[in-house]
């Protein structure tokens, strides 16, 4: 009850004297009888009710000069955030392709697309009707290309932690028989942010088999690696790159928007190159998972081979599935 409530009770009529009725709630008032309504504004000692009662006054109005210096001093800072982060970024990379044994560091990819190219037919892409696209070379003005690495028989940790430390990113194409007991391989890979794509579980020629039997090769990957890795692939590599329209209704019935061939081969020594002797913006390269027992090096030495190569070039290497 408050005091004025106590006040208007029949008791309270009772006394003669407001002066006793005052005295007494503010005796009270120490035990929170004059409180109950917390939420009323009170006076400071000294301060008068009207005043503390009065509205705040509004907030004067930040002038636009005062605005906008204190705007270009954000904008200021983050340039410097940002600054340091690419100067330390550079210096990590530098570190690396010395450690590795690189004529130089690798050069940096520009942010991917903020969408993918439309992949219509013309040079380095090759439709048939609303079928997943073909592409040789990917339909694009950045200085990058893309370095693509099949099947899987060689899991060289060495290589994985290379391509880390220089920050060069691939993608992989698997091969499911060549995966197995081997997948926590691929998981790390992925878990480094190189994309786990399709490559059929037996690595047979399509040409040479039906429908249905394509369907089973390139659905039965599909299921593998989302088991395995978590996500189902979006591109699908032919084996050997062959393929007919029974290939390509196929990817697309399992969930493929595209099929990259390749326009270059990467060995540890050397760098083949299917129709130009230079690289070209958007090109694809192909490598294998392969060791010494296949190759002359290993698969550290094919990367030190493929960033040289493109960095004489004036190429970076992008990550292909952020273009298709």
């Amino acid at each position: 009850m408050s005091c004025v409530d106590a006040m208007r009770s029949p008791s309270w009529r009772a006394l003669t004297r407001w002066g006793v009725a005052l005295g007494l709630c503010a005796c009270l008032a120490g035990s929170g009888c004059a409180d109950e309504d917390a939420g009323a504004p009170r006076s400071k000692p000294g301060q008068p009710i009207a005043a503390a009662n009065a509205p705040a006054a509004p907030a004067a109005p930040i002038p636009d000069a005062v605005r906008e210096q204190a705007d270009a001093q954000i904008r200021a800072a983050r340039l410097g955030a940002e600054q340091q982060e690419a100067a330390r970024i550079a210096a990590s990379r530098a570190a690396a392709a010395r450690k590795w044994g690189l004529a130089g560091a690798p050069i940096a990819a520009p942010a991917p697309p903020a969408t993918r190219p439309v992949l219509k037919s013309g040079p380095g892409v090759t439709r048939y009707g609303d079928l997943p696209p073909v592409v040789h070379r990917v339909p694009t003005e950045d200085r990058v290309v893309f370095l693509t690495v099949d099947d899987g028989a060689e899991k060289d940790p060495e290589f994985a932690r290379m391509a880390r430390e220089l920050g060069v990113p691939f993608s992989a194409f698997v091969s499911g028989y060549l995966a197995r007991g081997g997948w926590d391989y691929f998981r790390g890979l992925h878990e480094q942010g190189v994309a786990v794509n399709n490559h059929t579980v037996n690595h047979l020629d399509m040409r040479k088999l039906g429908y249905a039997r394509q369907q089973q090769e390139i659905c039965g990957e599909q299921a593998a690696a989302e088991r395995e890795i978590g996500v189902a692939s979006r591109l699908f590599r032919p084996p050997y790159g062959e393929f007919n329209e029974d290939t390509l209704r196929a990817a697309q019935s399992c969930g493929i928007v595209a099929l990259p061939i390749w326009n270059q081969e990467a060995f540890p020594d050397r760098i083949e190159y299917r129709y130009d002797h230079r690289l070209k913006p958007g090109d694809i390269i192909l490598t294998h998972f392969r060791g010494p027992g296949q190759w002359k090096g290993d698969m550290a030495q094919m990367l030190r081979r493929v960033v040289d190569t493109a960095t004489a070039q004036g190429f970076a290497l992008a990550r292909l599935d952020d273009y298709l």
